[in-house]
């Protein structure tokens, strides 16, 4: 795996594609429900702790906010679901992250985070269904996994394969677990040796 994590910068936050950065990098999404852990699971993977901004509260990441990680692009999109922000906030976000998924050319990859203590939710069925029937190439992440003990691992796996469909890959922001696996699936995704 050749990525350069120190080559890691903020590029810009944008509510439509007129924001969007012009670059030709190949850009990988992340989506999830709000607070599932996609800003913490950015910061896991460049090693540092404030790289892309996270919250307790649900709803923080209100932009779409692109992140350079050397060759390619992680793009971190607003949580669908439950967040403590207006509705009208809330219902702006639909039209934003769809905008993003069906209509940027540099995307080759969505990384689907799921939290693995919940039944997947129906926000992430959809999302799930909506990935598969578009053929964007996903890749399904069970995140907070430091917060369940080792011997429930398989009934939670199975639980959330038996919703979506997909093997989750395990992933902890606290103990990094996953992190080297999740590193492995962006290269793939991206095209890097």
């Amino acid at each position: 795996m050749s990525l350069n994590l120190h080559r890691a910068e903020f590029l810009t936050s944008a509510v439509n594609a007129r924001g969007y950065p012009v670059h030709d990098l190949k850009e990988i999404a992340l989506v999830g429900r709000s607070n599932v852990g996609k800003s913490s699971l950015i910061n896991t993977l460049v090693n540092r702790r404030k790289f892309a901004r996270t919250s307790t509260q649900p709803g923080r990441t209100q932009t779409i906010n692109f992140y350079q990680v050397d060759s390619l692009c992680l793009v971190d999109l607003p949580g669908y679901g439950f967040a403590k922000v207006p509705a009208a906030v809330r219902s702006a976000w639909r039209p934003m992250i769809e905008g993003y998924l069906t209509g940027r050319p540099n995307l080759v990859g969505v990384l689907h985070l799921v939290d693995v203590r919940h039944e997947p939710t129906k926000d992430d069925l959809v999302m799930g269904t909506w990935l598969s029937t578009m053929g964007v190439p996903s890749v399904l992440i069970a995140t907070k996994v430091d917060k369940i003990s080792r011997g429930q691992y398989q009934k939670h796996v199975k639980m959330i394969k038996n919703a979506l469909g997909k093997e989750p890959v395990l992933f902890s922001a606290q103990t990094k677990e996953g992190r080297e696996d999740i590193l492995q699936v962006i290269c793939e995704l991206g095209g890097v040796d």
